[in-house]
């Protein structure tokens, strides 16, 4: 038989390639369909760029045996820089926390994916769509008449 361990691997890799743009896809559609700082691209990048490290962190740690954790660390750090740069204060009020939040839970999802979590990636996503969709309505109702809540 013409089978390869090597195909095995590239499909898994690709089949996590997929999932990320899925995952970034679904949540950038909400951020694009309510005209929020990144969007889809955005988005998607994320969760593909933490997928990534993720997917070479663990090919670095079993060749070199080092340390995964150290690895996970520093995409948490570096999408907490990218969050950074979504929050924006003025005159008072400061904007962009759900955007920094979204961005900072996409490093999380693409580790999940990174890591063959696929399943609970599933849930957690359904749970992120749950609360940006669902939440923003009930938010609306709260709000007072002349602002933000």
């Amino acid at each position: 038989m013409w089978y390869q361990p090597e195909m095995d691997a590239l499909i898994t890799f690709l089949f996590k390639v997929i999932a990320a743009v899925a995952v970034g896809f679904l949540i950038g559609l909400e951020r694009e369909r309510s005209h929020k700082p990144a969007g889809i691209r955005t988005n998607i990048l994320v969760v593909l760029g933490a997928t990534l490290f993720t997917i070479m962190s663990f090919e670095i740690a079993g060749d070199f045996e080092g340390d995964f954790g150290r690895i996970a660390a520093n995409i948490v750090t570096g999408i907490g820089f990218l969050g950074a740069g979504a929050i924006i204060q003025a005159q008072g009020s400061v904007r962009g926390l759900t955007t920094a939040a979204i961005i900072w839970v996409n490093g999380a999802l693409g580790l999940m994916i990174g890591t063959g979590k696929f399943l609970e990636t599933a849930i957690v996503t359904l749970v992120i769509i749950i609360v940006l969709y669902g939440l923003r309505k009930i938010e609306k109702k709260l709000a007072p008449e002349n602002g933000n809540p």
